[in-house]
């Protein structure tokens, strides 16, 4: 689930097909990628704890002592995060730049450098209490390695899937290999089209990207398209708040051959329902049409 503009409903769209598909009996877990203001959470009030783990990067440190100024580790790193003053004897570490990429270990010849463990942010897991997982993660006050903790958290969700599958698979009489369940994740990733958003959708099968009938929405939603283009990601469109905006969105997606995979009609009633936490309840007539024919597609593209 994605989109350049942000507010223009992914978490909208997230939430509803989830429980569409939650309550259909789907195996189905919800990813909320927006790791500097997951929100998903808010919609499941009866959700229970499940798991918190803290998520590490790591960076090194350099020992003053051994080190002799060289700035060979500085040279070699790509990002700019570390700084040698010769003259000073000045070396230091910026951690928030460094991508623990490893090339300043290669680089020094002194043994002046070291790994340590350094916290970037959390992720949890819960057991959403409307039949599926919701899983979360959240970035740290002050820390800019968003792209690191969505693929940690990508990877930490699948891996769960994975042993699920197994221990399902092992506890089925006459199974003797291993089997993986038959599972749906949602990502929810942040907005904009910076790499956070790049890395939630990296490896999906299927993006559905939400929209609003606004000159903003629109101008952002190309910029979208044009990646999922470029990274040749089969994709459609959810157009929210339709009927309030302009008709020039409809027209791009005719000319540019994208499918239009619904639309929220705007509605009073749900956006109260919204504000209030309660998205499952006052569905309009027509969004919930559309779900069902999300979930639909979904599914197939699963399957394949």
């Amino acid at each position: 689930m994605a989109s350049g503009k942000g507010g223009t409903g992914k978490t909208t769209v997230a939430v509803s097909l989830f429980n569409i598909l939650a309550t259909a009996g789907r195996p189905v877990q919800l990813v909320d990628c927006d790791v500097e203001e997951p929100n998903d959470g808010l919609f499941f009030p009866a959700k229970k704890l499940i798991s918190r783990e803290q998520v590490h990067k790591t960076v090194p440190v350099i020992d003053s002592d051994k080190c002799t100024f060289c700035r060979r580790c500085a040279e070699y790193c790509e990002f700019n995060a570390i700084v040698v003053i010769p003259t000073a004897g000045y070396a230091a570490v910026n951690n928030s730049l460094c991508h623990s990429c490893g090339a300043c270990l290669v680089a020094c010849e002194d043994d002046a450098i070291s790994e340590v463990q350094d916290p970037i942010g959390d992720i949890t897991t819960y057991d959403s209490g409307a039949g599926g997982s919701l899983a979360e993660g959240r970035l740290l006050i002050g820390s800019a390695m968003q792209t690191m903790l969505i693929r940690e958290l990508k990877k930490r969700v699948q891996d769960q899937r994975t042993r699920a599958g197994e221990t399902d698979a092992a506890n089925k009489p006459g199974s003797h290999g291993k089997q993986h369940a038959f599972s749906i994740d949602i990502y929810d990733a942040p907005p904009g089209t910076s790499c956070p958003v790049v890395e939630t959708f990296a490896d999906t099968d299927f993006v559905i990207l939400v929209a609003e009938p606004t000159p903003f929405g629109l101008h952002d939603l190309k910029l979208t398209v044009a990646i999922l283009q470029e990274m040749e990601k089969p994709f459609g469109v959810v157009v929210n708040k339709a009927g309030i905006g302009e008709l020039e969105i409809y027209r791009y997606l005719a000319e540019e051959k994208i499918v239009l995979l619904g639309e929220i009609p705007y509605s009073r009633t749900f956006a109260q329902e919204y504000a209030k936490g309660t998205i499952h309840d006052g569905l309009p007539a027509g969004f919930r049409g559309a779900l069902e024919q999300i979930a639909g597609r979904v599914m197939k593209h699963a399957i394949q």
